[in-house]
């Protein structure tokens, strides 16, 4: 049985849209990192990096949401092209929301919402790269119904994580500057298995806490502590 070890941000979600969609049986695992459960013990031993999402399967774990989709799309042979240059396209995609476009909105989201002090340089700094990266996602689907190769694969899974929460990243109409990107979003948030992995968020919501308190801050903002 292959164990999932989530929470609900961006990068787990992209995963479970892959799980459903493939309809493979997982067991799902929170890990609350606002109470700091993803530096035990237990779960560095999967993830050394203290980051989710991270799945076992058989016995092998695997870390790093994109690695996660291209090891189970490999495995599987779901949602990727087997042809040398779609294959190219598709790692080029993936390593693009991977380097790029996860870490710029991750920034962006930090500097709008949690920085414990306005940092204006930091913030439009995040704010810019993210709404270049969305830009170029944008201008891709101008053309394509998907971002590889005409077809649904999980480079859209890896930015369908991330693009769902455009308005919280960029602010209210952002929608407006990317119209192609939110039909891809869009098609894709109402496809039966997004539906399930919506699911997911409802009955394993109470699994975390919702409070950003003092302790959430003190296990996920931990350069806080070490700048003291």
């Amino acid at each position: 049985m292959l164990t999932f070890h989530f929470n609900l941000s961006p990068n787990p979600m992209k995963v479970a849209l892959f799980l459903e969609e493939a309809e493979l049986p997982y067991e799902p695992v929170p890990v609350d990192t606002r109470r700091g459960q993803q530096f035990s013990p237990a779960y560095l031993a999967l993830n050394p990096n203290g980051k989710v999402p991270a799945i076992v399967d058989d016995g092998v774990p695997v870390f790093d949401s994109n690695a996660i989709l291209l090891y189970l799309a490999e495995k599987t042979g779901r949602f990727m092209p087997t042809d040398a240059a779609g294959r190219g396209e598709l790692l080029s995609w993936l390593m693009f929301v991977a380097t790029g476009l996860g870490p710029f909105c991750g920034q962006a989201v930090h500097f709008r919402h949690f920085a414990p002090e306005p940092v204006a340089y930091a913030d439009a700094r995040y704010q810019y790269e993210a709404d270049r990266h969305f830009r170029i996602l944008d201008e891709r689907l101008a053309t394509r119904s998907h971002l590889v190769g005409g077809a649904y694969s999980i480079a859209d899974m890896a930015v369908w994580g991330w693009a769902r929460m455009v308005p919280f990243i960029l602010g209210d109409g952002a929608w407006e500057r990317y119209p192609n990107l939110k039909r891809l979003v869009d098609e894709i948030s109402a496809r039966p298995a997004a539906a399930r992995v919506e699911a997911l968020r409802t009955t394993s919501g109470p699994a975390f806490k919702a409070e950003f308190d003092e302790e959430a801050r003190s296990h996920m903002f931990k350069h806080l502590a070490a700048a003291a």
